[in-house]
């Protein structure tokens, strides 16, 4: 039994002496202006309390003519001029501990999930903790199964390995991160929905989580019509949990969805902090965040790993759009989930031919290797031909790598679509595709030739 007279004596060292306070003497927009926080720097926590006696907590975001910049958690109706405002600390910081796995909590590390307190104590971990040295780095490790074929044989995840997962809205994304959540062999999930939509919040932990999903994950929150510093932090205390559960030795799995509203978050931030707008809008504090982020996944020497999955949202499916562009360049690899797909029932929408893991060929054995460019061969080659053979413009037998292409078409394309409650795992993945790739196609009658005869003998008259 817990000890309450322990528990609180414990915490006697983070209870301030003393507290040192300023003022509000302007609100534009989201940024709140002080005077008398000459102690601050950027990033230092701050609680302000507004004229009905309610307090929230803000973050410095920069300094203008002796004045702070303050953006805060919450919404700041109530704030006016005169308003206090106390210094909290320099380096803001999350307690986490074991009782984290099956709760959702906010950005702030709040529970609110209605399942009570989430229990005191645990490891202080920095939420802007600096990504590990490259020399601390070991190399990616073995195969992760994942619970989906057409990921787990033609784009395979590694154990510390960084992908991300490009897509429109709309395309089976969420779905996708469900099913890899409830069947991956990872023993920890943190998950952080950052600017997601609040309808679709229980939507994903009930329907597509799970309870068995649920059972060994963290979810942070922070919906879309939050202030953007919360919706920035949730992707900075998600990785700082993720990063406590590697540091105890667990294989982490770590997913974001999405780093577009990170980027459009803090885009916000910056855009209000008196940032110079660059590239389609965005400042350029998102481009120099984004590495500092992203970079915190992957291996550590001596301890555990972080696997990273990042969705990015591609508007209008533009591959090339700035964030994208910057995230390809970061990550060690990228899943393409396409439209045309999923507007044909072709689900999960994965478009093989466009996705890339950089862990291939390593990860793979000669013959795992075999398999997989012989189906992707076959699959470009229908692809490729597609328009014609659907018009049927295409003659069989005009060319025999076309022919052998169709033949295994189908069941290629059945393998790669997938249930969201079936798993399938690695090793029967392969072992199907051998299966496929296995069937002969049958020989086809050179052009011109009839296929009821031999092709070497002409009938012998009687």
């Amino acid at each position: 039994m817990v000890d309450p007279f322990k528990t609180a004596t414990e915490h006697l060292e983070d209870v301030a002496l003393s507290r040192t306070f300023g003022k509000v003497v302007g609100v534009s927009g989201l940024v709140i202006q002080c005077e008398g926080l000459d102690d601050t720097a950027i990033g230092s926590r701050c609680l302000v309390q507004t004229r009905q006696n309610d307090e929230f907590t803000a973050e410095v975001v920069g300094y203008k003519d002796g004045q702070v910049l303050l953006m805060p958690f919450a919404p700041i109706e109530g704030v006016g001029p005169g308003c206090r405002v106390y210094t909290l600390s320099d380096q803001p910081v999350i307690k986490v501990n074991n009782s984290f796995i099956g709760r959702v909590i906010d950005g702030l590390g709040n529970p609110i999930d209605g399942k009570g307190p989430i229990a005191l104590g645990g490891e202080s971990r920095q939420l802007k903790a600096a990504p590990p040295a490259p020399g601390m780095r070991k190399p990616i490790g073995k195969k992760l199964d994942v619970g989906v074929r057409a990921l787990n044989t033609f784009i395979p995840l590694c154990r510390g390995q960084r992908m991300g997962i490009f897509s429109g809205s709309g395309v089976g994304k969420s779905t996708l991160l469900g099913m890899i959540a409830k069947f991956a062999d990872a023993e920890v999930n943190v998950i952080a929905l950052t600017g997601e939509r609040g309808r679709e919040v229980m939507e994903f932990i009930h329907n597509s989580l799970g309870e068995e999903g649920l059972r060994k994950s963290v979810v942070v929150v922070a919906t879309g019509d939050e202030p953007p510093l919360m919706r920035r932090q949730a992707a900075f205390t998600a990785m700082a949990v993720a990063e406590y559960f590697r540091d105890c030795g667990f294989q982490c799995l770590m997913m974001m969805d999405s780093v577009t509203r990170f980027a459009m978050a803090q885009r916000e931030i910056g855009l209000s902090a008196g940032e110079p707008p660059t590239t389609r809008g965005y400042t350029p504090s998102v481009f120099s965040e984004l590495p500092r982020l992203l970079e915190r996944a992957g291996t550590c020497e001596g301890k555990g790993t972080i696997t990273g999955l990042f969705t990015v949202l591609v508007e209008g499916g533009d591959l090339d759009e700035p964030v994208a562009d910057a995230v390809r360049g970061i990550l060690d690899g990228h899943i393409v989930l396409d439209r045309a797909l999923a507007e044909q029932g072709h689900f999960p929408s994965i478009n093989i031919l466009k996705s890339v893991s950089r862990a291939m060929p390593q990860c793979n054995t000669a013959e795992e290797n075999k398999l997989v460019t012989m189906a992707r061969r076959h699959y470009a080659t229908f692809d490729n031909m597609a328009e014609l053979i659907r018009l049927g413009a295409y003659k069989k037998g005009s060319d025999s790598d076309v022919d052998t292409a169709i033949f295994y078409h189908d069941s290629l394309e059945k393998f790669l679509t997938q249930e969201p409650e079936e798993s399938a795992s690695m090793d029967g993945g392969y072992n199907a595709l051998a299966e496929i790739l296995g069937e002969e196609a049958p020989a086809t009658p050179a052009d011109g030739q009839d296929d009821t005869q031999p092709n070497d003998k002409a009938p012998q008259e009687a």
